[in-house]
């Protein structure tokens, strides 16, 4: 499989494709999206979007080197002088027609995970925590396995099936974030990886506003199992209130991780604060650099994937600690201030945990928060964002800043509670905002002081760090 990821055979059997050109012979060592992206010998997925058609963009694809293209088949019906023009300029390239290319993009996918019957196929998901999970279990693994995982979160419809175009032969086990932002979108994703072990790490609000329900946002994670068998192994939170029905819904083996798990080996020893937390397994100490409780779960779900898999207590502990903070997750910068960029993503319950991380520190420092909207929550968003008014007035900080359009609400009802903090609302997310927001920070924060960064990734909160440590 060096010259090529997929015979044309196996792309055309995959897909029920035709080779639209007769060109009967396929190479691409590469699979991507994003015409920019391109590289020599690559195969382009042209998707088609709300405001933008992938296949507009085909021409510069090939310019840049893709040896193969999907078509849309009612693209190459509207449009055929556009593709007899490209037929006639690249004599080399194989046009693939298909019904629908983001479903032929999953199907090759998964054609090719078939490739590799040997990997131990790991799949994440949870409404919080995936990229942390994923990272801190891939670091762990490695200490026994060669592993191979998605970038960041590449976990979506599209990103998972990018994502596991980097299996190679060597790789031992593959380990991957899978999201969802839609029903039926789990389904899709695990019938690409078809994984054998799957982490949930809890069921929250994330995307609440699409699905409607924390049930419905349970049932629509639950499908990671579809593809178990009795061999399978699903690591369960066993706090969490929606555990016995994940348990159900797998088949195999059911392994529940958690800070009062009573068959768990692992032991917490010391909240570090700002440095981590340390912890022990058989006796023998560890630590985790990444701070939070929240962190401390998330690395119980990647032990009790790694012990199932006969990783011994030193491995574990040798694999936490070559854990590091990932742009957006928690990040601990030090600069003028102590800031905690988590920024990458935001919904009500991740948004809690951070609060709650803040107001525990044993800090002399003056401590700010400043909270950005919760994007994706539909019509629960007034009362979810009201919610984080109250629980940032009560925790003891001092001084909030809330940013953005949804953050109004939990202005308005922050300024409802008599506490001694200073509250302030920056409108919108514009340089405007952003400027003023950093203003309201250094009228409470001084230099060493602990400002944390909070919001959904639309709201690009780094701008306020680089705009604090006079980067912007």
């Amino acid at each position: 499989m060096t010259e090529t990821l997929l015979t044309l055979d196996e792309v055309l059997s995959a897909v029920k494709g035709t080779d639209v050109f007769d060109r009967k012979h396929l190479a691409f060592t590469s699979v991507v999206t994003d015409s920019r992206s391109v590289k020599k010998q690559a195969l382009f997925v042209p998707l088609v979007g709300q405001t933008q058609d992938g296949h507009d963009f085909i021409p510069q694809a090939l310019k840049k080197g893709a040896t193969a293209v999907f078509i849309a088949k009612d693209s190459l019906h509207d449009r055929p002088e556009f593709y007899e023009e490209l037929k006639d300029k690249y004599e080399n390239v194989c046009f693939i027609s298909v019904k629908n290319t983001m479903t032929a993009l999953q199907q090759a996918a998964a054609c090719y995970v078939e490739h590799f019957p040997r990997l131990a196929k790991i799949g994440v998901t949870g409404s919080s925590g995936k990229t942390t999970t994923k990272e801190i279990a891939a670091a762990i693994l490695a200490q026994k396995y060669k592993v191979v995982t998605n970038d960041g979160n590449f976990n979506s419809e599209t990103g998972l099936p990018l994502s596991v175009f980097k299996i190679r032969e060597e790789h031992e086990v593959g380990i991957f974030e899978m999201g969802m932002n839609r029903v039926g979108e789990m389904s899709e994703i695990a019938s690409v990886l078809k994984p054998q072990y799957a982490i949930v790490t809890n069921i929250g609000t994330a995307h609440v506003g699409i699905l409607g329900s924390r049930e419905a946002i349970a049932e629509e994670k639950s499908h990671i199992f579809d593809y178990f068998t009795k061999e399978s192994v699903a690591i369960i939170p066993e706090e969490d209130d929606f555990a016995q029905f994940l348990a159900r819904k797998a088949k195999g083996e059911k392994i529940f991780f958690g800070e009062n798990e009573p068959t768990s080996t692992v032991r917490f020893v010391a909240d570090l604060g700002l440095d981590g937390t340390e912890f022990s397994i058989a006796g023998q100490k560890g630590h985790l650099s990444l701070p939070g409780m929240h962190n401390y779960r998330d690395m119980l779900a990647g032990i009790a994937l790694a012990q199932a898999m006969g990783l011994s207590a030193s491995e574990v502990i040798a694999g936490v600690s070559k854990v590091k903070s990932v742009f957006g997750r928690g990040e601990i910068l030090r600069g003028t201030y102590t800031i905690i960029q988590d920024c990458y993503n935001a919904n009500p319950d991740s948004m809690e945990k951070a609060i709650s991380f803040v107001a525990s520190l044993n800090d002399t420092k003056r401590r700010v928060l400043v909270l950005g909207d919760m994007l994706e929550l539909g019509k629960d968003s007034r009362k979810a964002h009201s919610a984080i008014g109250t629980l940032a007035a009560k925790s003891g900080v001092n001084a909030v800043v809330f940013v953005g359009k949804e953050m109004k609400y939990a202005y308005n009802t922050a300024n409802k509670h008599s506490v001694k903090c200073r509250f302030t609302y920056c409108e919108g997310n514009d340089e405007k905002a952003i400027k003023s927001c950093v203003q309201a920070i250094k009228k409470t924060a001084r230099a060493g002081d602990i400002v944390l960064l909070k919001g959904s990734r639309g709201m690009e909160m780094e701008r306020i760090t680089a705009a604090l440590e006079g980067k912007a």
